[in-house]
């Protein structure tokens, strides 16, 4: 697996566009006093506060493992895409609450077609950093980068809908457009967030690895089968880019132990060419032994045959 430290570096990006695209629709709000180009930049500012969390819980995920977390700390992703994801949210919620004011209290809107150029200007910078993060997420499997590029393209998006919604109000004017587009396109980036926040919840509960990934393991399965081998208890998680697989193998009892030691070691090499980033542990068991069937469940079944000693 690839030095996930090095993936702080599109964090950075991410941090460095927020703070031009504060600039830049600060700037368009100040020329035009167009609440739709308020509520733009109030997402902006949500998305410097989610870039350095984003940062924050990129560092933290790279730590390699330590006394305390012997599994890693890849996890700490789903706290930053969740926080994300509900900044999202907030975000709507402050662009809903400015234009319902606006909406009733309607204002004309200045210096239109300078304001615009600024916002388009400041999108563009969004849609391209976007695109870099969508392509670092999926090409290293980060969840956080990945709701990093969500975020941005929700603002594009906002930004989308206020331009044609502030350029319409000027054109017609009709005033209130600016805030009834602005709201629109509010309630539309919800989406986002709740998309967000429930990956990062399932992430936090342990979801296993996705069904194209768990096919593989049951076709490696299915190749040894036919040497008397069987499998159980398999179970999988996902924890940010890293993934867990544990499982039985269960061989006839006369094998000796270096062959049943043989057989795991190529087992676990190809679920770990099959699946990448992950760690493989295995349990060998007989397959006569009636025990060897009590474990495969989270909590072990009571062996039948010795119900009568504890009694």
């Amino acid at each position: 697996m690839e030095d996930r430290s090095s993936l702080r570096r599109y964090a950075t990006v991410s941090i460095v566009a927020a703070l031009a695209t504060i600039a830049l629709k600060g700037g368009a709000y100040l020329v035009t006093g167009s609440v739709g180009l308020l509520s733009d930049a109030l997402e902006s500012l949500v998305n410097l506060a989610a870039a350095i969390v984003a940062f924050i819980a990129l560092s933290a995920a790279a730590r390699p493992e330590d006394e305390d977390h012997r599994y890693g700390h890849s996890k700490a992703e789903y706290f930053s895409s969740g926080f994300e994801g509900a900044l999202i949210m907030l975000a709507a919620a402050s662009i809903i609450y400015t234009s319902i004011g606006r909406l009733l209290a309607p204002q004309p809107i200045q210096q239109v077609e300078l304001g615009l150029g600024i916002s388009v200007v400041a999108s563009l910078i969004n849609l391209f950093v976007a695109r870099i993060l969508f392509r670092a997420g999926r090409r290293h499997q980060s969840i956080t980068l990945e709701a990093d590029a969500h975020h941005l393209m929700s603002d594009v998006w906002t930004s989308v809908g206020v331009i044609v919604g502030v350029g319409a109000a000027a054109m017609t004017g009709w005033h209130r457009l600016d805030p009834v587009i602005a709201i629109a396109v509010a309630v539309n980036i919800v989406r986002t967030g709740i998309s967000i926040l429930r990956r990062s919840l399932m992430g936090l509960l342990d979801t296993a690895i996705p069904e194209d990934l768990l096919q593989k393991i049951s076709d490696i399965f299915s190749r040894h089968a036919a040497d008397g081998v069987r499998f159980h208890a398999l179970r999988t998680r996902q924890a940010g880019a890293w993934r867990f697989i544990d499982f039985h193998v269960l061989v006839p009892g006369h094998w000796s132990v270096q062959r049943g030691h043989d057989l795991l070691e190529q087992i676990e090499e190809e679920v770990r060419g099959a699946v990448p980033n992950c760690s493989v542990f295995t349990h060998l068991e007989p397959i006569e032994d009636p025990a060897s069937f009590a474990d495969v469940r989270l909590e072990r079944e009571e062996d039948p045959s010795r119900r009568g000693e504890s009694s």
